[in-house]
């Protein structure tokens, strides 16, 4: 895949990360500035989020959501299945394939956002989303015991997609979770996720869990379009 073929509208964030394994680059637009929700963006994402893919050998064909992106992708672009699996072919793992990457899309991702980006501090709604992601956390820990990936036998879409809503959520202790941590340390050595994870700029975990608290609030308030209370 080449520039010229593909665009990739996004930014340094979980949901773009994985894009960006498949990319040289990527257009960034500001959510502070509310570029995203620009009219000539809405015309090619109605939602009005990012990140969005403009698929030139086709008509300038948008795809947008990111885990759609990601099986556009493979659809059109890893036709060996070198990084995910055929749904002919292999239909149980392609299966698979797309539970785990539903469970890091609607499980892991929304765990976020009242512990770090929701306008005011709600002691529930924390305590809720910080358990349901121990919960998660731990599903993983026992689905990675005495296996390298989390689908079949080879790295793919489920792995990329997971480690990056993963490491949004939350920074693991190894000791807590040493299936996961080795799991993260492999995905880590491969040279094409070290790459993804440069676009549009270099993931730095530690910084970006220690974000403070208003820095990310901002970013929600950009986000869902409400104004910080404290």
């Amino acid at each position: 895949m080449t520039s010229p073929q593909l665009t990739l509208y996004s930014n340094a964030s979980p949901a773009g990360y994985p894009l960006c394994h498949f990319v040289d680059e990527a257009k960034t637009l500001s959510l502070i500035d509310k570029e995203q929700k620009s009219d000539w963006y809405l015309k090619i994402n109605p939602n009005g989020r990012l990140p969005t893919l403009i698929d030139h050998s086709k008509g300038n064909f948008a795809i947008w959501e990111s885990s759609a992106i990601l099986l556009y992708i493979a659809q059109h672009f890893d036709t060996e299945h070198k990084i995910s699996y055929d749904p002919v072919s292999e239909p149980k793992l392609y299966s698979e394939q797309l539970q785990w990457i539903f469970f890091a899309h609607g499980g892991i991702a929304p765990t976020n956002h009242f512990m770090r980006m929701a306008p005011e501090t709600l002691p529930y709604a924390v305590a809720r989303f910080k358990n349901e992601l121990i919960r998660l956390i731990s599903v993983l820990e026992e689905r990675l015991k005495d296996r390298e990936w989390l689908v079949g036998s080879r790295y793919s879409l489920a792995d990329i997609k997971t480690l990056v809503r993963l490491i949004e959520a939350v920074q693991l202790e190894p000791n807590d979770y040493p299936n996961v941590q080795k799991w993260i340390e492999r995905i880590e050595a491969r040279p094409q996720t070290h790459k993804g994870l440069g676009i549009p700029e270099r993931l730095d975990v530690e910084k970006y869990i220690k974000k403070p608290l208003e820095e990310t609030r901002a970013m929600g308030a950009a986000l869902f379009n409400f104004k910080n209370v404290e």
